[in-house]
């Protein structure tokens, strides 16, 4: 009897350990500060907007979105080194520099890859980006919430005109220091020069650079125009986005709000994506 006593006590115990955990679980609060180098105008900084609404609304305020434009925290590459090291960090990034840490994702950012957008987002929904993104989780620690945040055409942004592709040779071009950027921009015939975004107006004022690459919405969200007069148009490099965690971060959360995250990721992806498409 005594026996059947303790026992029952002892289930008891634990039941009520197991309720308590549950409702720290759910009362438990979260922060995730999305890092980007866009300005407040870009639609890609609309795109996150909406996708703050839209976390912060089915979580009940459980998980809190701030959005920090302008690189005000940092460069890419420096923020996708605090979410591997499990920061409640989000950084809007890319194919390129994904592409350091897997490589074949790098091939998403291949110049003249396809056609139309209509054809990028197929191949975005196919099998094998998913596969390299699952690598990128389990080798890499960092977790692509989405992949469908178009930020535009590459164009060339430069101090002189640009009429055939020999008048790029010997101009200093910035671009982002990924090994597919950079190769892209020495086949066209420049010479690469890796700057952060945030460094590029000095940089053409002070004839640092002769020009950079870089799609409408970023170029007059930072007025480059001010400092380079031409852009042509060359259309090189297609831009996709994508919202990317730490699975350190990640995982800790509740798998209801982890679906959250992938679900309103893909919603603000395809709202920044119409918005673009629409100016």
């Amino acid at each position: 009897m005594r026996r059947r006593l303790v026992f029952g006590v002892f289930v008891g115990v634990l039941l009520l350990f197991s309720l308590v955990g549950s409702v720290v679980a759910a009362e438990k609060t979260y922060e995730l500060k999305v890092s980007m180098v866009i300005t407040q105008d870009d639609t890609i900084y609309k795109g996150y907007e909406k996708f703050k609404e839209g976390v912060e609304a089915r979580t009940n305020g459980k998980i809190q979105v701030e959005l920090y434009p302008g690189g005000v925290l940092g460069r890419d590459e420096e923020m996708l080194e605090q979410a591997v090291l499990g920061a409640g960090v989000c950084v809007n990034t890319d194919a390129g520099r994904l592409g350091v840490w897997v490589p074949e994702i790098g091939i998403l950012l291949c110049p003249y890859l396809v056609d139309s957008v209509e054809e990028m987002q197929k191949l975005l929904k196919s099998d094998l980006p998913k596969e390299w993104f699952e690598k990128l989780r389990k080798e890499q620690g960092l977790v692509v919430l989405a992949f469908n945040w178009y930020a535009g055409a590459r164009h060339f942004l430069t101090k002189k005109p640009i009429q055939k592709p020999e008048d790029l040779e010997g101009l200093k071009i910035r671009t982002p220091g990924a090994p597919v950027w950079q190769e892209t921009i020495r086949a066209l015939g420049a010479t690469p020069v890796a700057l952060p975004w945030t460094e590029v107006y000095p940089a053409l004022q002070q004839g640092v650079i002769d020009g950079a690459e870089a799609q409408h919405p970023a170029t007059y969200g930072s007025k480059l125009y001010e400092v380079a007069k031409y852009i042509t148009r060359t259309g090189h490099i297609q831009l996709w986005n994508a919202p990317v965690v730490g699975d350190k971060w990640f995982s800790q959360l509740p798998e209801e709000y982890q679906k959250i995250l992938f679900e309103e990721a893909e919603k603000a992806g395809d709202y920044a994506t119409s918005l673009l498409l629409e100016t």
